[in-house]
């Protein structure tokens, strides 16, 4: 009998740093056929509860189970792309235990003969890879699912839908290389994006495609005895398994700590209430009674035709993301969210080729387009934008048709509407000012109106540099060019401070009255500013001359 502790008591750091979690996942995931493994009935998800069953998935007397030859191939995949070595020879075993969701009372799995073994999986961590360890990778077939909630006598009673009784699952098992529930997402992650790559399961956990099991356990820093191992079952998120390792991590630790003992055992999460329910004493090997299936053959998998599953399997992340930092020359942080996908991996490529610059598509990929499609809750194949058509959009930005900001006025309505940039420029007369001289008309504008920020130029910088630049863009509607702005205010900036140096006191103006420096300087756009009412404010205070009069001193 274990010796009774509280289970929940506070860690110190210190006691957590004196510890070590050891972790290995069992991920169970459904594979994309249209049949069940054993029979022809049919895997559609969301069917009527009990209508995609027959005699054999319901395992009554006098039928025999046909092994699915789609769902071999995609296993074989599946273990391909987890670097593990397939076997020529492997057998289906009866793991036999009696539970209301499973009709034939065993499951028909593998044991001692796996489809794959000693495969491996690097994931990318805390600014660094590690190298995770694949014990096995073998077929078998789903229970069905228990419902105890949603009906008006659920207090009492639990009801069955058999419909996923048979579908077909790779389980993938890892060894104990995780050290902290952090690894063990980053694990998970990479592990559900070569799924997908594969296209050997759509991953959904929401309709219970991926399944994942905790074995979690802690020793002391140093050893290399393993501590005793408890299960953790009901992790159907990501975030719940990175939480429930760590109360268990907490728990095993509290335990140990106050002179307590484990027991192996299968423990549930429960979100609700943020702790792991003890379920049942954990059951070995020797407890389910193994033994081969007598009514399925050896399955046998030629080296040839291994070699042909191998030559049809995509580039996979890890080879894409290298592959798109070497070709393209964008960082490996733009890589690692452009390949989160196959299909945004795609995506971008096709943006690319379509004549889109690498590293202007892969940031406007990142901050335009899948934050709009994030807010919207769409995938990137249902986006509005074509490649091609963001592809046009990027070189009118590249060859400074439009500004960066226009660009994202054309977009958003690119995106709303699936209209083409050219449409679009042509329609809201959306095109770029980049001429010198006519941003100098609607700088020197600003300059002149704004003639109190004038009064902040010392020593031949002006401090409101930035408040310039905006203005002209408001006035322009951010059509303006920003860098030209930029290189004529500084030449404009140049020419005052050289006019202060030898301006003509004739017109009875001192070198520190900026405006009438401007004023000297630029007489055609003191017209122009009286003709628009710029400089009224000027007039008003009576420090400059009457519209039509020669600028000249008020005697002040």
């Amino acid at each position: 009998m274990a010796k009774a502790a509280p289970e929940t008591a506070r860690i110190s750091p210190d006691a957590r740093e004196r510890y070590e979690p050891v972790i290995g996942l069992e991920v169970h995931a459904q594979l994309r056929t249209q049949s069940k493994i054993f029979c022809g009935c049919s895997t559609r998800f969301g069917d009527p509860p009990n209508t995609n069953v027959c005699e054999v998935c319901l395992g009554l007397p006098g039928t025999l189970p046909v092994l699915n030859r789609r769902a071999l191939e995609m296993a074989i995949r599946a273990a391909l792309a987890l670097h593990c070595t397939v076997q020529e020879r492997s057998r289906f075993a009866r793991k036999n235990y009696f539970y209301p969701d499973l009709p034939k009372g065993y499951q028909i799995s593998m044991y001692e003969l796996p489809l794959a073994e000693h495969g491996w999986l690097d994931i990318e961590f805390d600014g660094g890879k590690k190298h995770i360890g694949i014990t096995r990778v073998h077929l078998e077939e789903d229970a069905a699912k228990a419902m105890h909630e949603g009906f008006p006598d659920s207090a009492e009673k639990t009801y069955i839908d058999y419909n996923r009784c048979g579908t077909p699952l790779i389980e993938i098992v890892s060894e104990p290389d995780l050290r902290t529930s952090a690894e063990a997402y980053a694990y998970l992650t990479t592990l559900k994006q070569v799924l997908l790559y594969t296209g050997v399961s759509d991953c959904n956990m929401e309709e219970g495609s991926l399944r994942c099991d905790a074995n979690v356990s802690v020793r002391r820093r140093g050893s290399d005895a393993f501590g005793t191992k408890v299960e953790v079952k009901n992790l159907n998120s990501f975030r719940y398994l990175a939480r429930a390792l760590e109360y268990e991590i907490e728990r095993h630790i509290g335990i140990l700590e106050s002179g307590g003992r484990l027991e192996q055992e299968t423990r549930l999460w429960n979100q609700a209430a943020g702790r792991t329910d003890s379920m049942r004493t954990k059951e070995r090997a020797h407890d389910y009674r193994y033994f081969p299936e007598p009514d399925l053959l050896p399955v046998s998998v030629a080296p040839a035709w291994r070699e042909e599953i191998a030559r049809t399997m995509p580039e996979l992340p890890a080879a894409k993301r290298d592959r798109l930092v070497r070709d393209y020359g964008i960082t490996p942080s733009d890589a690692g969210v452009l390949t989160a996908t196959s299909e945004l991996a795609s995506y971008f490529e096709s943006v690319v080729r379509a004549g889109g610059p690498p590293k202007l598509t892969a940031n406007w990929m990142q901050t335009e387009l899948l934050r709009r499609l994030n807010d919207a809750s769409k995938e990137i194949n249902e986006s509005l934008v074509a490649p091609d058509a963001l592809a046009d959009l990027l070189m009118r930005v590249e060859s400074n048709q439009i500004s960066a900001a226009i660009a994202k006025v054309v977009f958003l309505e690119m995106f709303n509407t699936g209209r083409s940039a050219s449409e679009i420029v042509v329609e809201k007369g959306l095109r770029q000012i980049t001429g010198p001289e006519e941003i100098d008309k609607y700088l020197l504008l600003s300059l002149l109106e704004n003639y109190r920020q004038l009064e902040q130029i010392h020593g031949g910088k002006i401090t409101t540099k930035k408040f310039f630049l905006g203005d002209v863009m408001k006035r322009t509607q951010r059509q303006a060019n920003a860098v030209t702005i930029e290189e004529q205010l500084d030449r404009i900036l140049d020419t005052y401070e050289a006019a202060k140096r030898t301006i003509d006191t004739r017109v009875d103006a001192s070198p520190d009255d900026p405006v009438r420096v401007f004023i000297t300087l630029y007489p055609e756009m003191w017209q122009i500013s009286l003709s628009t009412g710029t400089s009224s404010s000027l007039i008003s205070e009576n420090k400059y001359a009457e519209p039509g009069t020669a600028p000249t001193t008020t005697g002040e």
